[in-house]
């Protein structure tokens, strides 16, 4: 047990009635309930699945549109080294017709020939192998393109899944964090204004708990137990009072249960 040393409890000009500062504590557990449902909300693990399948689709959608880049560059690179045999192959027709027709009659012209003829016969087949190459790698490229393309599609669908079930859960949280929001506004309207005042002031400087319940002894906002001293004083004191735990400066609102 942690006992508070010295300091005494404090009250200033603010009085309220017992049933007053009770529903303070209705009020903090309603605002405790309004806490955890914004907690809850923004926690969602959907939230986390969502923003997972964004970022794959992010990715998707810039290898889709990589692919759509090389593939454009494959095409044109096809046409050229399509062009570049269909050249050659024009050349070498050319060159045997000649020699077909006899046109040629010198033997140095007819072995140049015959030359230029092997020579371009091996450039048509490097040629070719170029051509085969990017066709290989155009069918990789679509391939490669598809399955994204797929991957993407599946996404949507399981994108489509989650909003759904989110929403749900956004709208059971809705309805609750309402219910609690109309009944707090319900308590907080009996309140006396200069005590709910105090309250809300103290709410934001400790995290959302403006008052605590003094119960067997201590307070349940710091969780700390009161001296004698402090607890003679409570005995003491008027019950309009609105005392303050000199530990955590919440209200301090005494119960049933306080003993005292």
């Amino acid at each position: 047990m942690h006992i508070r040393r010295g300091g005494g409890l404090s009250w200033g000009a603010v009085k309220a009635s017992p049933e007053a500062q009770l529903r303070l504590l209705e009020l903090a557990d309603l605002d405790a309930e309004l806490s955890r449902l914004e907690n809850r909300r923004r926690g969602l693990p959907e939230h986390a699945e969502l923003e997972r399948l964004d970022r794959r689709d992010a990715e998707l959608r810039d290898t889709v549109a990589s692919l759509e880049a090389e593939q454009g560059d494959l095409k044109r690179a096809l046409g050229k080294a399509e062009a570049d045999v269909e050249q050659v192959r024009s050349r070498i027709d050319r060159d045997r017709k000649r020699l077909d027709a006899g046109q040629v009659s010198s033997p140095r012209e007819l072995e140049n020939l015959q030359s230029e003829i092997e020579s371009l016969t091996r450039r048509q087949s490097d040629l070719e192998e170029i051509v085969l190459d990017v066709m290989e790698r155009q069918e990789a490229a679509q391939s490669r393109r598809e399955a994204a393309a797929a991957e993407r599609a599946e996404i949507a669908a399981a994108r489509d899944v989650v909003t759904a079930r989110r929403d749900t859960a956004l709208a059971e949280i809705g309805e609750q964090a309402g219910k609690a929001g109309d009944r707090r506004a319900a308590v907080a309207s009996e309140e006396p204004p200069d005590l709910l005042t105090l309250y809300e002031r103290m709410r934001e400087q400790h995290g959302g708990v403006g008052a605590a319940a003094l119960r067997a002894g201590r307070c349940e906002g710091c969780h700390l137990s009161l001296n004698r001293v402090d607890l003679n004083n409570i005995r003491a004191a008027d019950p309009d009072e609105v005392l303050r735990c000199e530990e955590c400066r919440r209200i301090l609102v005494r119960t049933p249960e306080s003993g005292l």
